[in-house]
């Protein structure tokens, strides 16, 4: 297979990002990369399936990233896992032998193992110059349920289904391979049903994820249905109002600049220092604009609040406001900004899981949560969205009343767009397309 034929594969078959925002995967394949990383840091409390995959289908994501080196001809493919995760270490190294230039890199068990730049300086000892894409320094990083999709899909089987952990306050946690287009209430009733009082649903990791309902839609990105009582402090931090975190940041913020000192892109010498932003914010002077011009370099990982601030502030929402409105303006990161040295207290300032978790609240969902791919999971209709990655959305390419079958197109990418086709997750009847879904009854 030649490189051309490999993108048109990939978007074809509408392969995304399968655990973050959901680029488009054609897009990042790059003759330029001499490394391939595979992201199985998985470093967000709480989540399971893209170990569980690894375990299991080990051997079948090693041959995919062999063959995705050989085809952009890259030099060297890195698998970064946790070496808390024996299952998927031991399943790697069974195999790992058999394909050259691989190897297996353990992670350090910390928070936030996973984001692009601490993985590459994890597994390279190379940091991408500040707002530039991990190619720049040859390198592209793809997580596990991606490859997996390519695997299958050199096997002719579009992106269909999506592997989920459904844990919290359910019965039986567990994670599911179900179709896309499928509700998070259907889920959660999929494993036994919620065993609190007014469920509230947090839909990806504890850390990063966002509060969602019972009628929230199963996409290419959506790794978890995390169950929640209505009072526990993680839905109420995602609750609280902007302007009040504002108020609050005016009235309280005493400088301490933890935030900073665990900030782990600030850690690796990188331009963002939350406590600089947040004086900006405090002392209520926007003049001074470097610090939230700076602030557009945060990855929005969202230690300083739910672990580094003893104010119970919220430095990374704030952060994320302004930066909404700095690209609503049209404001583009700051280019040529030098590197500080890598700050020789990283590896002491690392956060660890097990103490994110119990400052969080949430050891106690702290599961197996085993996959299952016996259940054959069934639903009554899904609505399949039509934009499920970054990109311009799909165009609907049925009609009301079609009959439409597993793996069928039912939207095309967009033309000289960056954009991926999307296919029936079911056997049914479109019972209706508008601008934002396709409903199929089955």
């Amino acid at each position: 297979m030649n490189f051309e034929e490999l993108v048109a594969l990939i978007k074809q078959n509408g392969i995304v990002g399968a655990g973050g925002a959901g680029f488009p995967t054609y897009a990042k394949l790059d003759k330029r990369a001499d490394t391939i990383i595979l992201n199985c840091a998985e470093c967000e409390p709480l989540l399971k399936l893209h170990r569980q995959i690894l375990e299991r289908y080990a051997y079948e994501i090693l041959s995919t990233l062999d063959l995705i080196k050989k085809t952009i001809g890259a030099k060297e493919v890195i698998i970064g896992v946790k070496g808390s995760y024996k299952g998927a270490c031991d399943a790697v190294n069974h195999y790992i032998a058999s394909f050259e230039n691989m190897r297996l890199q353990k992670l350090r068990e910390m928070y936030p193992a996973g984001d692009e730049i601490v993985l590459i300086y994890q597994t390279t000892g190379r940091r991408p110059q500040p707002g530039a894409l991990p190619i720049s320094v040859g390198v592209t990083v793809f997580n596990v349920e991606t490859i997996f999709n390519v695997y299958r899909a050199l096997n002719g089987e579009p992106v269909t289904h999506k592997y989920v952990t459904i844990t919290g306050e359910v019965a039986n946690p567990v994670t599911l391979k179900v179709p896309l287009g499928m509700t998070a209430g259907e889920l959660v009733e999929l494993a036994g049903g919620a065993t609190t009082k007014d469920p509230v649903y947090l839909l990806g990791g504890p850390m990063m994820g966002r509060l969602g309902d019972a009628q929230s839609l199963v996409t290419k990105t959506f790794n978890a249905v995390i169950v929640l009582p209505a009072d526990h402090p993680i839905v109420m931090r995602k609750h609280t109002k902007t302007a009040i975190d504002m108020k609050r940041a005016m009235a309280a913020c005493c400088q301490c600049n933890y935030c900073t000192d665990l900030c782990p892109r600030h850690l690796l010498g990188y331009p963002i220092a939350p406590h600089d932003f947040m004086r900006v914010v405090s002392n209520h002077t926007p003049s001074d604009t470097k610090p939230i011009i700076n602030g557009m370099f945060c990855s929005s990982c969202g230690l300083c609040e739910a672990y580094s601030c003893g104010q119970g502030l919220s430095p990374r929402m704030l952060l994320d406001a302004f930066k909404g409105q700095l690209r609503a303006a049209g404001v583009q990161p700051p280019k040529d900004i030098p590197l500080r040295d890598v700050d020789p207290a990283l590896d002491f300032r690392s956060v660890p899981v097990a103490r994110l978790a119990a400052r969080l609240g949430v050891t106690k969902y702290n599961k197996t949560a085993p996959l299952d791919e016996d259940t054959v999971v069934s639903p009554r209709s899904v609505k399949v969205l039509l934009s499920q990655h970054i990109g311009a959305p799909a165009a609907a390419a049925v009609k009301k009343g079609d009959t439409v079958s597993v793996g069928q197109l039912i939207a095309s990418a967009a033309d000289g767009k960056l954009s991926v086709n999307i296919h029936s997750s079911v056997n049914g009847t479109v019972k209706e397309v508008t601008d934002k879904f396709i409903w199929i009854v089955t």
